[in-house]
């Protein structure tokens, strides 16, 4: 039977989840994030977008990049809705804590560049080990420095000190918790049952942790979420 760790670096390995040599498309920026860490990413933006979302990678020791297919598709839906994603790469590999600061970082950056002419809402989007990163991140901030969260196949705890499942009940911002049917790669059973209860957002494809032939679906419902909880949501507080 394979470990756990053998059956996500073969997820990533079967789906392809890394574009390589990826071109650079009209409205992206290479960006190095502050923060005394080597962390550098990609910000694809139209010229004047109504909120930005940081985009959390999976394992970065199984292959997990800015350029995994779920995230450069979930960032182009983004774009296209008017909403700007910064997709990035962790710095050196440190247990998934030096990570967890890296996407706090992240998301200083996003909420206080001034590449925007206002303030914009910010959301956070992970996948896999990037998921749980991102609740992780969120959960540590402080209050108001995240809107949303959008969650891709999620696991409950990467380490001693890193119960994602404990951060997510932190939160009291929106919420999206996708999940693959089939998947039996992360323990993702726990955060439905609390969106349940929360009353956050779920949403199941027919799929196993590699979501072949699903990009395009995920995309969509992440998209839909951060323009009903980012776009909307601010609008009306207008």
């Amino acid at each position: 039977m394979l470990s756990t760790v053998d059956r996500d670096r073969r997820s990533h390995a079967l789906e392809g989840g890394l574009i390589t040599g990826q071109a650079q498309r009209p409205g992206m920026t290479d960006v190095p994030i502050p923060g005394g860490r080597d962390v550098r990413g990609t910000l694809e933006a139209s010229d004047d977008p109504g909120a930005v979302v940081v985009a959390c990678p999976p394992h970065p020791q199984h292959g997990g990049s800015r350029t995994d297919q779920r995230l450069v598709a979930v960032s182009t839906a983004l774009q296209e809705a008017g909403i700007a994603c910064l997709r990035f790469d962790y710095g050196a590999w440190d247990d998934g804590y030096g990570e967890r600061e890296d996407v706090r970082n992240a998301v200083r950056w996003a909420r206080e560049t001034d590449r925007w002419d206002s303030d914009l809402p910010v959301g956070v989007f992970g996948y896999s080990f990037g998921a749980s990163q991102a609740l992780l991140a969120a959960g540590g901030l402080e209050d108001g420095a995240v809107d949303a969260v959008s969650v891709l196949a999620p696991t409950a705890r990467l380490g001693d000190e890193l119960d994602a499942l404990e951060a997510y009940e932190r939160l009291s911002v929106p919420v999206q918790v996708c999940y693959g049917e089939r998947d039996t790669t992360v323990e993702w059973e726990p955060f439905v049952e609390r969106a349940r209860n929360r009353g956050d957002d779920v949403t199941s494809f027919p799929a196993d942790h590699f979501f072949l032939g699903k990009r395009t679906e995920i995309a969509s419902t992440v998209s839909d979420f951060f323009e009903r909880t980012l776009l909307e949501s601010d609008a009306l507080e207008g």
